[in-house]
């Protein structure tokens, strides 16, 4: 039989065929059971099957085409494996796709797997750059990957066919039949790669791409995240030496201000090491700049260029969207959200997202959300003035704003609907975007964050006050103390600003229930007094007749109740005759407090009860039932105060109400005090103390009792006791 017969009736190129027979190439298992049956050599050539694999091993030096592991490799155990599993002799999949951001450290886990599974590829070991990302250089062709490859396969220049398919399909039929890894870094596309991958179950691939490459379905994708902060720090120290243990928090707020990203934590850790600095000075340093990415160059790597080219590879289209995504403050953004910022309509940003997604400039999550790391927001921001002029990009925040109005709007009136509003700022979306209150105080307690950043870009225009107090129940039920006086400064500011007196009246008084709430007693007082004559002033009863009562919480506090129950009679009859019934509801509460002060505990019970009478929403149904437990604790009706109080803890929880919950806790336990039961006052207080919310004695009665029962209560650890 010819050597051309033989390789037609086993399906193997003759000149692979040659090879073996010159003893250039070595055979596989597969190869020789083929022509063992061909030539009907009855297992003759299969017996000799382990001293020819270790005779051609022998002559056959290793390919040198695959870089060594890289220099201080740090975590990545799930990632390692999952490669580890990928390339055992039994693994399922042949292609493994690493795809992440610039920097993530793709190529250093696809080389460290290669090395660590050394063992499964003692021979054939490959790898090639096909230059997809890097900058000045074209990206390599298929048919030019495949010239390097079968050069590594020690097949001679003269014999590598010229045309580009022509070598890929001669790549294929040589790898049929090896054992072989073969590493394909740094590619753009998947159409750059597809040609180079022979369907055999002995060849291996490791793709690194920064695309996701989803066009190659067949592959095992493994999406690269940064490093976990504990393994970044890990690699900052092992670049920078022992300078890096002198100050460890400063070592770490460095590595967060790197993002976690490997190559900036190297470059960061470099400089630092060679650049006689203290870490508190480094971090100072990248603290103070505009932008951390200057920091992030020490001459031969930069993140910044490394963004670039992925900045650059992008349509105009996509650069402009990923600039306005960066105005978007820190957090997670809403597909909602991203178009607003670019003023589409819904569903039309859809494809634009995908692609910044493919290319890990932008990740979507599982709940749809969009998140750019920080590196890439402070590149894109710095990008912005070649993508977006200045009133582009304000035309953006205002649209972002308007967007959070509408959204704010929807989930405050979803959980507060009897409050009294002004119709003075945006309606809700006309479909509704919340199905529940449970679902809108999610929305809020997730958004709240984004939401004070939103109204602070704000600065200026209406929509900063505007948002401000629509934020400002929220605040109020989850004691944010700090969001909420720092948006109504900014609010205050721009209102003044703009000259409009209402609205500084409104933003003034809520100012002063921050402070109130805090125990600020004189900065409320000021603020509230502020506010009772701006409303004057813009002629506002309704304004003035809220700061009145405003005014009276706070001499409550200052210790002066009869005020308190003076200005709050007043208002509670308007309240009445005007039909404003929270607002009753909050003067009742106000007046219980006040006749409690004053020993008239008969009045304190009936305002009490009719306040909890009247109350409709559920968290005021829980701070009735607390006022209501309150009062009785001070008549020294305990048993009723017990009740009440426990009655309040079960309806906190069902509201999700943590504060009014602490609370009652705490009046559990100064009645437990009360009545000599040391040990469960202490269990009752540890419990309410767990939610690590501050019930200000200042202002909540609760929290004064146990302040001055705590000294006459054995303060030895007691076991937890659940109410």
């Amino acid at each position: 039989m010819t050597l051309t017969a033989l390789a037609e009736s086993v399906s193997i190129s003759k000149g692979h065929l040659s090879r073996i027979e010159n003893g250039r190439s070595r055979p596989t298992s597969r190869i020789v059971r083929l022509c063992d049956e061909r030539l009907d050599a009855k297992g003759e050539l299969v017996a000799l099957l382990p001293q020819v694999c270790d005779e051609a091993a022998a002559r056959l030096p290793r390919p040198s085409g695959m870089p060594g592991p890289p220099h201080l490799f740090i975590g990545r155990s799930d990632e390692l494996a999952a490669l580890a599993s990928m390339l055992d002799a039994q693994g399922a999949g042949r292609v493994c796709v690493i795809s992440g951001l610039a920097g993530v450290g793709k190529t250093a886990l696809a080389l460290t797997a290669a090395h660590a599974n050394a063992v499964n590829f003692p021979y054939w070991r490959l790898y090639v750059d096909l230059r997809g990302h890097t900058p000045g250089t074209a990206p390599a062709t298929s048919g030019e990957a495949a010239y390097r490859l079968l050069s590594q396969l020690r097949v001679s220049p003269d014999q590598i066919p010229p045309d580009a398919e022509e070598r890929s399909s001669a790549l294929r039929m040589m790898l049929r039949g090896l054992r072989a890894l073969i590493v394909l870094d740094n590619v753009a596309t998947a159409g750059q790669v597809r040609p180079l991958l022979v369907n055999s179950p002995d060849c291996r691939f490791i793709v690194t791409s920064r695309n996701r490459l989803a066009a190659l379905d067949e592959a095992h994708h493994l999406p690269l995240e940064t490093l976990p902060q504990s393994d970044a720090v890990v690699l900052f120290r092992a670049v920078a030496g022992d300078k890096s243990s002198e100050d460890k928090a400063a070592v770490t707020e460095i590595v967060r201000r790197c993002g976690t990203l490997p190559l900036a934590v190297r470059i960061a850790a470099a400089r630092f090491a060679t650049g006689n600095w203290t870490a508190d000075r480094f971090l100072d340093r990248i603290t103070r700049a505009s932008s951390v990415l200057p920091a992030l160059n020490d001459g031969e790597r930069d993140v910044a260029a490394a963004f670039r080219v992925s900045f650059q590879e992008l349509a105009a289209e996509d650069r402009r969207t990923l600039a306005l995504l960066a105005v978007h403050p820190s957090g997670a953004i809403t597909t909602g959200a991203a178009e607003a910022l670019m003023g589409v309509r819904e569903g039309d940003l859809d494809y634009v997202l995908d692609r910044l997604h493919n290319a890990h400039l932008a990740t979507r999550d599982l709940a749809g959300d969009i998140h750019l790391h920080d590196l890439v927001r402070a590149f894109a921001a710095r990008a912005t003035p070649k993508s977006i002029d200045q009133h582009a990009r304000r035309e953006a925040v205002l649209r972002l704003v308007d967007h959070a109005l509408r959204l704010a709007t929807a989930a405050d009136e979803m959980l507060e609907p009897h409050r009294f509003r002004r119709r003075l700022y945006a309606p809700a979306p006309s479909r509704r975007p919340f199905v529940d209150t449970e679902q809108a105080l999610a929305w809020l307690r997730a958004r709240w964050g984004t939401l004070t950043a939103i109204a602070l870009m704000a600065d200026g225009d209406p929509r900063c006050w505007q948002l401000a107090l629509v934020l400002r129940a929220f605040f109020f039920r989850e004691k944010l103390h700090e969001p909420w006086i720092a948006t109504h400064e900014a609010a205050l500011v721009t209102a003044r600003a703009l000259g409009d007196q209402l609205a500084s009246a409104m933003v003034l008084n809520n100012l002063g229930m921050a402070h109130l709430e805090r125990g600020s007693l004189e900065e409320a007082m000021d603020h509230h007094s502020a506010a009772l004559a701006a409303f004057a002033q813009a002629g506002d009863r309704h304004g003035e007749l809220d700061a009145i009562s405003s005014i009276a919480w706070v001499r409550l506090y200052q210790g002066a109740p009869e005020d308190a129950v003076h200005g709050l009679s007043v208002a509670l009859d308007v309240y009445r005759r005007s039909g404003r019934t929270r607002n009753a509801v909050i003067a009742l509460r106000g007046l219980a407090l006040a006749s409690a002060a004053l020993d008239c505990h008969d009045d304190a019970l009936a305002y009490a009860r009719e306040a909890k009478d009247l109350a409709q929403l559920p968290v005021d149904v829980v701070m009735c039932l607390n006022c209501l437990a309150w009062v009785c604790f001070r008549a020294n009706q305990l048993g009723d105060a017990d009740r009440l109080y426990r009655k309040a803890v079960q309806q906190a929880e069902l509201t999700g109400s943590s504060y009014e919950r602490t609370r009652a806790l705490i009046g559990l336990g100064n009645i437990a005090a009360r009545r000599g039961e040391a040990a469960l006052a202490v269990a009752l207080w540890n419990n309410a103390d767990e939610s690590r919310l501050l019930v200000n004695p200042v202002v909540v009665g609760e929290g004064a009792a146990r302040s001055s029962l705590e000294p006459m209560v054995e303060t030895t650890s007691a076991p937890r006791v659940r109410a």
